[in-house]
């Protein structure tokens, strides 16, 4: 397996997390604010200088007023990778 970082998938990944930002009118400063983060965090992971885990993700999400499971979706389906059968 390939490291994420600088991937097509990271890349993917990056753009539905800025897109849901400008979206959702928040500029990096008030989102970093409201993760209590300092703004360079926003601009590293929004840079593909840094990768996100799960737990950002969601925060981030949370912070944006998106609905995460619809981000993760957006972002599985885009990948190619979303599972072709519900999983039980």
């Amino acid at each position: 397996m390939q490291k994420s970082l600088r991937s097509a998938q990271h890349a993917r990944l990056i753009e539905l997390l800025v897109a849901a930002r400008q979206q959702a009118g928040v500029r990096q400063h008030a989102l970093a604010k409201k993760l209590g983060r300092p703004q360079s965090f926003i601009a590293k992971y929004e840079g593909g200088e840094r990768r996100i885990d799960v737990v950002e993700f969601v925060a981030i999400a949370q912070a944006l007023g998106v609905d995460r499971l619809k981000l993760f979706r957006d972002f599985l389906s885009a990948s190619g990778s979303a599972p072709k059968q519900p999983m039980r």
